[in-house]
């Protein structure tokens, strides 16, 4: 029985949709789902979770979860990264709370600046035991990464490790469509072109039946951007340098120098910037999941429906030997000139 590791399992809601896409997958009915998390009452919770969604669509995987992480990894064929060194208590408290005291505000603090700094250096170290018991016990499986900081804990393990990895992030691939959205544009018949660094994509070029959608984007960006809206900083950002770029504009107002200046305290104001987004986002989090909790784990008639999360999607590409289109992170090889 070929196997799938999920390090991090006990993220429940990522768990499901990853997992629950895969137990729709045709190929994968065979396939050993190893859940793995170093919190052991949420890895509970998730496996009787995945269980009910397994009963309920008749999927014949093998759900098991490990306490041990290197049992959980042995002899799997793909293993799936969601997991977060330290938390939000203690270690995204401090990521924001310390730097504060001297001036210096974030919005997400996964990527760049001092929590990214920090993120990484927590990170890494994990990451690279994860590579070191993966040479022992399944050296040829390939590695599906989803955990922030993901270019450079993604370029960490492709560079240093000898694992076959690719890092996968949400937002390329509802990017084009998004932003057609926003601007009340149809999305139908659209083909698009992003590249560039996670979470710095660019969107190259978006047509329809060979038509160049940008000038159009570009004149209802400038008319939206007369009234407060939740993306000015990535319409500012495309205004300015002339293409849409595919992260949040809370995440791109901490990756550029323009918008959170301590001598320009108004630029905040300004281009409505959720300052300490993240932070809230995991208090939000935390008393979703309580209030869901009972819901997920305990509702013997959950199901799923497949996502447009790449990774059930990779793994089943792989076992049938059917070409899929993705948009992955990997080392650069000359797609910029």
């Amino acid at each position: 029985m070929s196997k799938i590791t999920f390090l991090g399992a006990g993220s429940s809601i990522f768990a499901k949709n990853v997992l629950g896409d895969c137990m729709r997958g045709e190929a994968l009915q065979d396939f050993e789902i190893a859940l793995f998390d170093i919190d052991h009452e949420r890895l509970k919770d998730s496996e009787q979770m995945l269980n009910n969604i397994k009963m309920n669509l008749e999927s014949t995987v093998n759900i098991v979860s490990y306490t041990d992480r290197k049992d959980a990894l042995r002899d799997a064929k793909y293993v799936i990264n969601a997991i977060q060194v330290g938390g939000y208590d203690p270690s995204t408290i401090i990521d924001f709370e310390i730097p504060k005291k001297y001036g210096l505000r974030q919005t997400i603090a996964d990527t760049v600046g001092i929590g990214g700094i920090f993120r990484n250096l927590r990170t890494i170290p994990v990451m690279l035991d994860f590579a070191k018991d993966m040479h022992e016990v399944c050296p040829d499986a390939w590695f599906l990464n989803y955990t922030n900081p993901m270019a450079a804990l993604t370029g960490t393990m492709l560079r240093y490790t000898g694992i076959k990895t690719v890092g996968l992030c949400h937002s390329v691939q509802g990017c084009a469509e998004d932003l057609l959205k926003s601007l009340d544009m149809p999305t139908d018949n659209i083909q698009w072109e992003i590249a560039g660094i996670n979470h710095v994509a660019w969107l190259l070029e978006i047509n329809r039946n060979g038509e160049d959608l940008y000038p159009e984007i570009k004149r209802r960006a400038l008319e939206k951007q007369k009234e407060k809206h939740n993306d000015m900083v990535r319409f500012e950002l495309m205004l300015r340098f002339g293409y849409y770029v595919t992260e949040s504009s809370e995440h791109n107002a901490e990756y550029h120098p323009y918008f959170i200046k301590s001598q320009y305290p108004e630029l905040i104001n300004r281009f409505n910037i959720p300052l300490d987004e993240y932070p809230r986002r995991c208090i939000n989090q935390i008393e979703e999941w309580k209030k869901m909790r009972e819901d997920l784990v305990n509702d013997e008639n959950l199901s799923h429906e497949r996502t447009n999360e790449y990774g059930s999607y990779i793994i089943e590409a792989m076992e049938t030997n059917q070409p899929i289109k993705i948009w992955w992170k990997r080392t650069e090889h000359g797609r910029f000139n």
